[in-house]
């Protein structure tokens, strides 16, 4: 009796491969995955194809699972339409062409040497500023807008530098290897807890979510060149620590849950609207994003009301999701976006 093999055909194969790559896109590429993929994209025509495939059905599933048909205006004819039976073919010219290009960008990652890095650049290849990202041990790093961090991670430590913004970090435990923060000559040490560093200008400010954490600074006059400035700051404490040379020792107080809160407001999370008024809805992304400012010029629109949930930094799928089901137009100038009857 012939046995039936169980072993998926390649085909099957550059399916799930695509599938888990506009996954692992969508949550932010690690340096090494970045590799990982441009290589992967360079090996076979066929993986473009079947990455423009899955690309296509993420975005129409994003839109979807962020809309409420019972409080549109009108049903939005593109996502309640049937799936085209239609396969992206791309020239032969194009996939030699980007399997070229794959293969330049690879050898410009593995082979260019750092210091060749133009200064332009404002950033070493090292360096990131994906918001939120985990490790490889499980460790979770929250970066606020404009923050950036480099990784470097050894047998013996996990050390993680704030080299600018500010980060939530929530530490996976393994007390064999402890998690450092450096910001500022500034080091924060955990072993399994939760924090939140931001780096100023005149100081580098501590506050603890979960567990507890030891202050070292710079100090060339003891032994190791760091001394220990906060022995242990706890759950729902602070310490501002005034960097090398401003005289002054640290500032260490308990912080009432409300301010916490308040500090960290800039974590993404999630929005959970029922039949909530537009005005409303807008009014929480503007408090969430302070970068970005959405202005209603229509009064008309402020009383849509809509159901949905949403990331509270996801302003372009809000955006997206206005556009498709409720006849807005976006209007985009500088920071601010301005929602208009279509």
């Amino acid at each position: 009796m012939r046995k039936t093999s169980s072993r998926p055909s390649a085909a099957e194969l550059h399916e799930q491969q695509a599938a888990t790559w506009i996954v692992r896109q969508d949550r932010g590429l690690t340096a090494t995955e970045q590799d990982e993929f441009l290589q992967w994209l360079a090996a076979d025509r066929q993986h473009a194809e079947a990455l423009a495939r899955h690309r296509q059905n993420w975005d129409r599933l994003d839109m979807l699972a962020q809309w409420r048909p019972e409080h549109s205006p009108r049903p939005n004819r593109d996502l309640l339409a049937p799936p085209r039976a239609k396969i992206v073919r791309f020239p032969r010219y194009w996939l030699a062409g980007l399997a070229m290009a794959a293969a330049a960008v690879i050898v410009a990652l593995v082979v260019w040497p750092r210091a060749s890095v133009p200064v332009a650049n404002a950033m070493a290849p090292d360096i990131t500023t994906i918001e939120e990202q985990t490790l490889s041990d499980g460790s979770v790093i929250q970066l606020n807008r404009g923050g950036a961090v480099r990784v470097d991670y050894t047998a013996a430590e996990r050390r993680v530098q704030l080299v600018r913004g500010e980060a939530h970090f929530t530490v996976a435990k393994n007390r064999e290897r402890p998690f450092i923060v450096s910001a500022g000559g500034v080091d924060v040490r955990a072993v399994g807890t939760a924090f939140d560093v931001r780096l100023g200008r005149q100081a580098v400010e501590v506050l603890v979510t979960e567990g507890k954490v030891r202050v070292d600074q710079k100090n060339d006059a003891v032994a190791g060149g760091r001394a220990t400035v906060v022995p242990e700051l706890s759950l729902g404490q602070r310490a501002v620590v005034p960097l090398v040379g401003a005289g002054v020792g640290p500032a260490v107080a308990a912080v009432p849950p409300e301010q916490a809160a308040e500090m960290l407001a800039w974590q993404p999370k999630m929005l959970a609207f029922t039949s909530a008024p537009l005005r409303g809805i807008v009014a929480e992304f503007n408090r969430c994003n302070a970068p970005v400012h959405l202005v209603i010029a229509d009064a008309d629109l402020a009383d849509i009301e809509m159901s949905a949930s949403l990331r509270s930094d996801n302003v372009e799928g809000f955006i997206r999701l206005l556009e498709a089901s409720f006849g807005v137009r976006a209007e985009r100038s500088d920071h601010t976006i301005t929602l208009r009857r279509r």
